[in-house]
């Protein structure tokens, strides 16, 4: 078996988890989801497999949670525009909240977010050492 981190097989089953993990963790929190939640979370889960493959083990654990921070955050923003202001299904509305662009996106949230892209990052490289075969994970902080 190849361990080729573009196995497509591999890239499905982290698509799947990924989206799966963010779908509970909305349904956990707010009692409701919707299946563009499952898809931009395993858009999220494997950008953050990719950041995390990409880098050595030399590179600052923090800077990897960042940038896969960045990316989850303009990935929450598009799908907002996509879903909430173009196509009006009104999954959700953050203009109530403080710091918010355009109600998709807000301060609050944003800043919850950071840990789950360091958990997704660790999470992703654990399972795929435990069931890929790749190499153990080493994180370097600073």
């Amino acid at each position: 078996m190849e361990k080729n981190f573009l196995m497509p097989y591999k890239q499905l089953f982290l698509f799947a988890f990924g989206g799966s993990l963010y779908y509970m963790i909305e349904i956990l929190y707010r009692g409701y989801s919707h299946w563009t939640m499952f898809m931009a979370g395993g858009i999220i889960f494997l950008f953050a497999g990719y950041q995390s493959h990409t880098h050595s083990s030399d590179y600052p654990f923090w800077k990897e949670t960042l940038h896969v921070w960045l990316f989850a955050l303009c990935v929450e923003f598009s799908t907002g525009c996509l879903v909430n202001l173009r196509l009006g299904w009104n999954v959700w509305d953050y203009s109530n909240l403080p710091f918010n662009l355009f109600g998709q996106v807000c301060l609050p949230f944003a800043l919850m977010f950071l840990p789950l892209c360091a958990a997704a990052i660790i999470l992703d490289n654990y399972i795929c050492y435990w069931l890929f075969q790749d190499k153990k994970p080493k994180y370097k902080i600073f």
